[in-house]
């Protein structure tokens, strides 16, 4: 069956209009999914886990990653419990500062984002949220659903305007991913972020999984042409609702809305996963099902580090034995990384030469 964000979004059934809290980085099309436990003990007496019986899933849901479901096939998923010395910051940090790891794979979500400025607009009574408003539209989910789309484009495009590529800037944690990439240490960067503050701090897009869109381009949704997203950017800044040169039909930047395929980049991670040697997670809820089941992907073997307000997915429920948590303030967890790598005056030197190109740029 197609891995639809519909699949992804709707295996916790949520009233019309509740929306989870946190940052815009995560497309709204994909919700939590939570496997209920039921009272299940194993031979041993202690609790199971078992998943809802079959009648009682929304079909076509697949709520683990085929990288995910292969390392616990092969017993790659579980490591730790045996009184072997555990990771620190800093030996991670010596880890990469001796080349030992160099197949750097991340996932970031919002809470990289939000440094920005980008604006909570889940919540109802933010900024954002509030001038949604005056189109009436029936629930917050509506702005990503294309039947909506189709009859009334307008506040999606309100929202496109808020965040097309140009009106926010990378911050610290961006620029060091973008390091990351320059010392040939990024093996690959899944965002669940739509922003496209990553593009903006300078990583290629080979070295990007999107994995809900981006508005770096765009498709006619009659001709199905393909355009650069920056075709239509006087459009939507003037308020007007972009549509095609070719066949006069609407204009849709490539975000993944409701019913729609995730992005065919995403099956990298069959790949990327089996492969890296080092995982960092960096500012995610990781309730977001298929990308959030990426995080026990990696080889039992790999370091992975939770760069995170909170403890979160595999890191709170299934610790390894690398396991590394850095909890509080993103930011601050990134910078108390970049310190130990003694990379903090490169860093600072590649952020002011990146802000005065974007500077340059969109003045």
């Amino acid at each position: 069956s197609p891995l639809t964000a519909r699949s992804l979004s709707r295996s916790l059934a949520e009233p019309p209009g509740a929306w989870p809290r946190g940052g815009l980085g995560p497309c709204p099309a994909a919700a939590p999914h939570r496997p209920q436990v039921r009272g299940v003990r194993s031979a041993c007496g202690a609790p199971r886990a078992v998943l809802p019986p079959r009648s009682h899933r929304i079909p076509w849901t697949r709520p683990l990653s085929l990288s995910a479901a292969a390392a616990a096939v092969l017993g790659l998923g579980h490591c730790g419990g045996d009184g072997r010395k555990q990771l620190s910051l800093r030996d991670v940090a010596e880890l990469m500062r001796s080349r030992e790891c160099e197949r750097v794979v991340v996932m970031a979500g919002a809470g990289i984002s939000t440094p920005s400025g980008i604006p909570d607009f889940r919540s109802p009574g933010s900024g954002l949220y509030s001038n949604l408003q005056q189109y009436n539209i029936p629930y917050p989910e509506a702005i990503f659903e294309l039947a909506y789309f189709f009859i009334n484009p307008k506040p999606f495009f309100t929202l496109a305007k808020e965040l097309y590529p140009g009106n926010y800037r990378p911050n610290y944690t961006h620029y060091f991913l973008r390091l990351l990439h320059d010392k040939g240490l990024l093996l690959r960067l899944y965002t669940q972020n739509i922003d496209g503050l990553e593009r903006a701090a300078g990583i290629p897009p080979d070295k990007l999984v999107e994995a809900h869109g981006t508005f770096a381009t765009a498709s006619c949704t009659v001709c199905r042409r393909n355009f650069p997203g920056e075709d239509f950017r006087g459009d939507v800044m003037e308020d007007r609702v972009p549509r095609c040169p070719i066949c006069t039909g609407l204009i849709k930047p490539d975000i993944v809305f409701f019913g729609e395929e995730l992005p065919q980049r995403f099956l990298l991670h069959v790949v990327d996963f089996p492969m890296a040697d080092l995982l960092f997670v960096i500012g995610t809820s990781l309730e977001v099902e298929p990308f959030a089941s990426l995080a026990g992907a990696v080889r039992g073997s790999v370091p992975r580090v939770l760069i995170n307000r909170d403890l979160v997915g595999p890191f709170a429920w299934q610790q390894r034995h690398k396991d590394v948590a850095q909890l509080g303030d993103v930011v601050q967890g990134v910078q108390a990384l970049v310190e130990l790598l003694g990379w903090s005056r490169e860093l600072q030197e590649l952020i002011h030469k990146e802000k005065a190109k974007l500077d340059a740029r969109f003045k």
